[in-house]
């Protein structure tokens, strides 16, 4: 097969599932790792897709390009394991809260399955199913409903409304893009009308984010950062990028990173 076949096929296999791993277009199509490299970077030079951590995926420069959950899931799983970790440290329990859409709030679910007596508001199908299959009995979880996005999330106007009479002590905020301008952004008006009424409705904002959501801009402003409390990524962020985080948002927490001078060390103090 010529170079150029093969890459129209790794264009088609990301453009029909939104990302893919490297070592599976390599198995797909029967050719070395350094093959797929050099057919990748050509592809890259080109502008037609771009390169993250263990894969492939459409150019996010895109602002209404949303891959699904299921491709989503496969990138950057580690620094969004870290990420929930660390986020999980926050939940006490008797508390309420809200988890948005997207793969790193599911991550946290996972990590949320021991917290005793918490109420749980999500949006996101998969969050829910976390909670039904693992969670424990004395776990509330109430699922909104409305229309769904490729990221299984519930949005739209029946998910607003069931929003806005709820009040919860904090909201685990996933974003598809973020920088210091325009703050949180997504590819869908509606997700975006819907994260609003969930921030409306919680007391403190805690956003989860990996660093390779930095500098995506996409289509609707979901929150500026000076209405997130907590900020929480992992080790990849650029040292300038959480300097600038920083001056905006008061608590910025890596993932992995820990100090007793850190909100994420109070919080397992005090679940102690």
């Amino acid at each position: 097969m010529l170079a150029h076949q093969r890459q129209q096929k790794i264009l088609d296999q990301v453009t029909a599932q939104g990302a893919v791993k490297v070592a599976d277009l390599g198995a797909a199509l029967s050719v070395s790792d350094m093959t797929i490299r050099r057919d990748v970077n050509e592809l890259v030079a080109r502008g037609l897709v771009e390169r993250v951590h263990g894969g492939v995926t459409l150019p996010r420069s895109a602002s209404v390009f949303e891959p699904g959950f299921s491709a989503k899931s496969e990138l950057d799983r580690d620094a969004k394991a870290a990420i929930a970790r660390a986020a999980a440290r926050f939940v006490r329990p008797g508390t309420s809260i809200g988890i948005s859409g997207g793969t790193t709030t599911h991550a946290l679910a996972q990590e949320l399955l021991d917290v005793p007596d918490i109420t749980v508001v999500t949006n996101s199908l998969p969050v829910a199913e976390v909670f039904h299959t693992g969670g424990r009995t004395d776990q509330t979880v109430l699922l909104t409903g409305g229309q769904r996005t490729p990221s299984y999330a519930l949005v739209g106007p029946l998910t607003v409304s069931a929003l806005q009479s709820i009040h919860l002590d904090m909201l685990f905020l996933g974003t598809h893009g973020v920088d210091i301008e325009s703050g949180l952004t997504c590819p869908n008006l509606m997700e975006a009308q819907t994260n609003q009424a969930l921030v409306a409705s919680s007391r403190r904002v805690i956003v989860l984010a990996d660093h390779t959501k930095w500098g995506v801009r996409a289509l609707a402003n979901t929150i500026p950062l000076s209405r997130v409390d907590v900020f929480v990524t992992d080790a990849g962020l650029d040292p300038g990028v959480h300097d600038a985080l920083s001056e905006t948002v008061d608590d910025v927490v890596i993932a992995g990173e820990q100090s007793p001078d850190t909100n994420e060390e109070r919080v397992l103090d005090d679940r102690a």
